[in-house]
């Protein structure tokens, strides 16, 4: 896979997130959000099996060691409580206050990328993340966060689970290529750590499953299934960094679908902040663009 095809990838992937952030808003308001987060996993995991059994039956690829289990196990852990504390803040804080925050996780993944392995990230990367995060400001109400609650500090903290996660994906494929084993542990550990909460946590009830069953479905197979296992076959070919950049389009796409299902009025400043976002991400983008095009012009 190329670099270019690996990107198209995310960015599939950022349209799938942006427009689920409607689904998962709205289970909110007929059972638990860690309830849900066990739901959607575990439809998720359903989804993805088949593809890994194949996968491990193949002859040419090699056993998973420890190791390799408990990193895959952390990653997964690291799903859960991203997805987990995200769910809990969608139920108090606004939206607005919620798609600014979410967006923050772009400037953590380069800090704990050089964190791990000692290596510093090209400076276009902050500043590409500093010109998305103003984008992501300005789609708040008026470039104005509205009055803070509880549910943003959940948010929040769920970025640095999100940036964990993104930042240990390239280091599992790197030590084995088995992205659908991959998708595969960190759905079924997120699945049963939610399921679990929910159980012994959470009040539930067959009508409030049944009327979330639309939010299940669509953050189960589509956000999940399809769009969180894209993104480990991409993280193989985009470095952390720069995919965290391309998926924070989610937020655009989140403010466009907004305004297309929910009849949201896009302002002009929320336009604005969507072209920032897009061009933080060509930022990062043009070097590797450049680079290809040197190559094929010296062929």
């Amino acid at each position: 896979m190329t670099r270019m095809r690996a990107d198209l990838l995310l960015l599939f992937a950022a349209i799938i997130w942006g427009t689920a952030f409607i689904a998962q808003k709205s289970a909110n308001g007929t059972m638990g959000p860690i309830s849900f987060v066990g739901a959607r996993f575990l439809l998720s995991l359903v989804v993805i099996a088949p593809l890994a059994l194949r996968e491990q039956s193949r002859s040419d690829r090699a056993r998973l060691n420890k190791g390799d289990q408990l990193l895959a196990g952390l990653i997964g852990l690291c799903l859960f409580a991203a997805a987990g504390l995200q769910q809990i803040g969608l139920v108090t804080t606004s939206a607005t206050n919620g798609g600014f925050l979410t967006a923050l996780y772009v400037i953590f993944v380069p800090l704990i990328v050089w964190a791990m392995s000692g290596v510093r990230p090209r400076p276009v990367i902050f500043i590409a993340s500093g010109v998305s995060i103003a984008g992501a400001w300005l789609l708040t109400e008026k470039g104005e966060l509205q009055q803070w609650t509880a549910g943003d500090a959940y948010v929040l903290v769920a970025d640095v689970a999100w940036a964990a996660g993104i930042s240990l994906v390239p280091i599992f494929l790197n030590r084995t290529h088995r992205p659908f084993f991959l998708a595969f542990a960190q759905f079924g550990v997120a699945a049963v750590l939610g399921l679990v909460g929910g159980l012994g946590f959470e009040a539930s009830s067959l009508e409030g499953l049944a009327a979330a069953t639309p939010a299940i479905l669509y953050a189960g197979i589509v956000s999940g299934g399809i769009a969180f296992t894209l993104q480990i076959f991409a993280q193989k070919y985009t470095p952390a960094a720069e995919a965290a950049l391309i998926m924070s389009l989610e937020s655009v796409f989140a403010a466009v679908a907004g305004a297309v299902l929910l009849s949201e009025r896009l302002t002009g400043l929320a336009v604005l902040g969507c072209l920032f976002i897009l061009l933080g991400v060509v930022l990062v983008e043009a070097g590797p663009a450049i680079r290809n095009f040197r190559r094929c012009a010296d062929r």
